[in-house]
């Protein structure tokens, strides 16, 4: 029996494995949505806006290694997929976007919510393509899904609303063939990076995800030559925990120690990173960067030695060219260094040092109304999360206070909006993540504007009964963009948000609401918000004047909270 261009494609995506297709009901998608309702394969989970539903299939994505899938039908469907789209291409996430159109004689005439699809997403996918005729499948779905897995990243498939029900004349199985190559550069590139490492007495690490697969490989080359580890944000899963050579993260949410690693070695060895921020980088140094992606070879900083390929597979044949460094005073000195800086840290985080007098004289400054410091916050969703529990994080304070009192320890997973930095990720990216690990603890690290932003699909949460802990550093404020503005110069504008009780919200939508404005009451109230069952918000009122001290520190930043305090306090409208 002949199979009709929508069957193809939901029988294709539960061939792949697909268990999950996120998005919101419409006409054009309506063979499609039937073929899933008739299918034994992927569930349909529908969002209430197309933007959630994206986030959630890149974050399937990035969890599970394999192909994340949404939909979006005919015309402004399609144009809220873009924002998660771009999420998941900038994190290299394989993702299937499969968008609804107008009927194809329409096409091309200016037809109600008409939109030119493949113009549409030009610019964030791998491979977009247009069914014209059943006779072009499976052929362009195999095309699309090879694209999105071999090239990581995303290909929008776009099916006509009168195409999806006709039949396929050529009803073959369907064949993706996606076995990627590991490859590792040549032997004289490679002896070139032996001698470059082997004549510099202090070499210095920075690892990002793309070495995430290589951890024993690069353990073992960070004892050879006895190299601290700056990690990217990205590799703090898979490298934080149980690591005695990591010294956690550069840029503006890292720390001191970091920073003098970079700057006190006499080399830099890059591992499977494309760390974008140029002025963190060190100077007057040789710079070795392994990656699997040749664009990203020199981009961010001047290269010596690039070799392109697979991180593993590069450290097997580089580590037997090097010799061992018997000098650890580099790697002992940015130990010591992160070690202090983390217990300054943990001091900070400790809801009694408000009481001490070097608590009170930092209150009185800052803190005045004594709400909870998210730093103490942060520390105790650490202490009381599952070891194996996926952390999501909105972008802005929330990553801040995730990268610093968050560890990635046994098998936890974490992921955001890290290459993009997009607003609203955490909670639609928590949805992903609780259906492909219904067995995990979920928590979402939320911005208050974060939150708010996608609201709506707190109700998706709940009609699938996601046991998703959803945590909210409600300070009531676009906190990053305040500490943005602030250290320039500028008093804060536009920042402040009229915020409801998030807790209560949660409640009127039959979800457990926790809030928490007492910092005596936040370790009871974080434990009791992961212990209970089913889906919790735990609205927490933290300062809203907390800053987030650098790794390296400027003058210039210090005079501008200065001028913008000044600013801040003056009356009425400052030039």
């Amino acid at each position: 029996m002949a199979r009709t261009v929508a069957r193809v494609i939901v029988d294709a995506l539960e061939e792949l494995g697909v268990q999950h297709v996120f998005g919101v009901v419409g006409d054009a998608l309506n063979p499609l949505t039937d073929a899933i309702r008739t299918s034994d394969g992927p569930q349909w989970i529908g969002c209430r806006h197309e933007e959630a539903a994206a986030f959630a299939a890149g974050a399937q994505s990035q969890l599970s290694g394999t192909i994340g899938v949404c939909m979006g039908t005919v015309g402004p469907g399609s144009v809220h997929l873009l924002n998660g789209l771009y999420d998941a291409a900038k994190s290299h996430a394989p993702v299937l976007a499969i968008c609804g159109q107008v009927p194809l004689a329409e096409i091309g005439s200016d037809y109600f919510q008409e939109v030119d699809n493949d113009l549409l997403f030009r610019d964030v996918a791998v491979y977009r393509a247009t069914v014209t005729s059943p006779e072009q499948m499976p052929r362009l779905l195999e095309s699309a899904v090879r694209a999105a897995v071999t090239r990581g990243g995303v290909a929008v498939l776009t099916v006509p609303g009168d195409l999806g029900d006709r039949e396929v004349s050529e009803d073959r199985p369907t064949r993706f063939a996606l076995d990627r190559a590991v490859t590792r550069p040549d032997e004289p590139a490679l002896m070139r990076a032996a001698e470059l490492l082997n004549r510099a007495p202090r070499v210095t690490l920075l690892v990002g995800q793309g070495a995430r697969g290589a951890r024993a490989e690069v353990l073992e080359l960070a004892e050879l030559l006895g190299s601290p580890m700056v990690l990217t944000l990205k590799a703090k899963e898979g490298f934080e925990g149980d690591n005695p050579f990591q010294v956690g993260q550069s840029g503006l949410i890292g720390n001191p120690a970091a920073v003098h690693a970079l700057d006190s070695g006499d080399a830099l060895l890059m591992l499977g990173t494309d760390f974008p921020y140029r002025k963190w980088y060190p100077r007057d140094v040789e710079v070795v960067q392994i990656d699997a992606r040749e664009d990203h070879l020199g981009r961010r900083t001047p290269v010596d030695v690039g070799l392109a390929g697979d991180v593993g597979a590069t450290l097997r044949a580089l580590l037997p060219l090097l010799e061992p460094v018997p000098d650890r005073a580099h790697l002992d000195d940015a130990r010591q260094r992160f070690v202090r800086w983390q217990e300054g840290q943990q001091r900070l985080a400790d809801p009694a040092h408000e009481h001490r007098w070097s608590g009170r004289l930092r209150a009185a400054v800052d803190n005045r109304d004594h709400e909870v410091r998210p730093e103490a916050l942060a520390a105790a969703i650490d202490a009381y999360a599952d070891d194996d529990a996926v952390f999501t994080s909105d972008t802005g304070m929330a990553t801040v206070w995730l990268s610093r009192f968050v560890t990635m320890r046994a098998d936890r997973r974490v992921i955001g909006s890290y290459n993009l930095g997009s607003m609203a990720n955490a909670m639609p990216q928590a949805l992903g993540a609780q259906l492909w690990a219904p067995e995990r603890q979920v928590i979402a690290l939320c911005g208050d504007g974060g939150l708010s932003m996608l609201l709506g699909d707190l109700m998706t949460i709940r009609t699938h009964r996601l046991p998703v802990k959803l945590v909210v550093f409600d300070n009531r404020r676009l906190g990053m963009v305040k500490l943005e503005q602030e250290q320039t110069g500028l008093p804060e504008f536009g920042t402040e948000l009229d915020n409801p009780d998030f807790a209560a919200v949660a409640t009127a939508l039959g979800l457990t609401g926790i809030r928490i404005t007492d910092p005596a009451d936040l370790h009871d109230g974080v434990r009791r918000a992961l212990e209970t069952p089913g889906p919790v918000v735990l609205d927490v009122l933290t300062n809203p004047e907390e800053v987030a001290v650098p790794g390296r520190p400027t003058a210039s930043q210090g005079w501008g909270f200065a001028v913008a305090k000044v600013k801040e306090i003056l009356p009425g409208r400052q030039g």
